[in-house]
């Protein structure tokens, strides 16, 4: 398993070394910059002077060895359009623990209640509570979050009279430093949350209803095996191998923040950064940005090698001589 795992994490090197040499070349052939003419308005010689203290008049080559070599102490330069022109790893380092708390919340509370409604529309098959979690798991998944935001604000702000309610519920939150468990994680949570938990609902459902038809179930059963015991020692055992598939690689997403999410509440967190950085042309925040998202899902895709040996014990890992790590 060890070797297993050394070679998945140097794996992940390569990648993280492929994915940084094509968004850089990407990023760097499309017309235009972050000083451009058209879209700052700067004169000719001060752009000219603008690249040349960013070192953007270099040859292409160059730049990118500089900035992997640099990169590799996790160094990604100086944004280009965050005020006060802020070291990249300082802007994630100030704006990530907040995503980080939202995301963690909202990955408990998905996960949790998805699992508990499709394993209980999984025992009541085609009865009227599946019928209810498929329609709340289609509703989730169809609705975008930022409309569910908005009518969130909106029924719980305005309705009780609180005037402006994203103050009220993110200002405290953020300014004195959040508290672990507080209710002004209420609002960001539910809507980031109701997506994902339609997923793992509608998963969780299909995979147990597929383990509860098994034949080994129908043994277990047949033996008078109590229901929690078929549950627990033989359905979800065998459930949670296509559900781990599925369902981990939505953690990097929920980990990294939402656009919508934060903008709506007004979270000062890392998530408005994976699109203002685009539209900005701010090459070294794409490139930190991009670098941390595929880290976490070369991560996430390990994590779920890991956990499939742990959960069934029918599933091992072999080296290259095809022994057991």
């Amino acid at each position: 398993m060890v070797a297993f795992i050394l070679r998945r994490l140097t794996g992940l090197m390569f990648v993280l070394l492929a994915v940084s040499v094509i968004v850089f070349v990407l990023m760097n052939v499309v017309p235009g910059g972050p000083f451009s003419l058209g879209e700052r308005g700067y004169s000719p010689d001060a752009l000219a002077n603008l690249e040349r203290k960013y070192g953007l008049d270099r040859p292409l080559t160059e730049r990118y060895f500089n900035f992997l070599t640099s990169a590799v102490q996790l160094d990604f330069g100086f944004s280009f359009a965050v005020a006060g022109n802020p070291p990249v790893t300082d802007v994630i380092r100030q704006t990530w623990p907040v995503t980080l708390h939202v995301g963690i919340y909202t990955i408990a509370v998905s996960f949790s209640l998805g699992l508990v409604l499709g394993i209980v529309a999984a025992y009541r098959l085609n009865s009227w509570v599946d019928n209810a979690v498929t329609f709340t798991a289609t509703l989730g998944i169809a609705v975008p979050n930022f409309i569910i935001a908005t009518f969130l604000l909106f029924l719980v702000g305005f309705q009780n009279g609180w005037g402006e309610p994203n103050k009220w519920i993110i200002g405290p939150l953020w300014e004195g430093g959040p508290a672990l468990l507080s209710w002004d994680y209420f609002l960001p949570v539910i809507t980031y949350a109701l997506a994902p938990m339609a997923l793992v609902a509608r998963y969780t459902r299909a995979s147990v209803a597929d383990a509860l038809n098994a034949d080994y179930v129908r043994t277990a059963q047949a033996k008078g095996l109590p229901a929690r015991i078929i549950m627990f020692r033989h359905v979800l055992p065998n459930a949670m191998i296509p559900m781990i598939t599925i369902l981990l690689p939505l953690i990097p997403n929920l980990l990294t923040g939402s656009l919508f999410i934060e903008v709506v509440y007004g979270i000062p967190g890392l998530g408005k950064f994976f699109v203002t950085s685009i539209f900005n042309r701010d090459y070294p925040m794409i490139m930190g940005l991009v670098l941390l998202i595929a880290f976490f899902w070369g991560l996430t895709y390990l994590i779920t090698d890991i956990l499939y040996t742990v959960i069934d014990p029918r599933v091992r890992v072999f080296d290259n001589q095809g022994a057991k790590a």
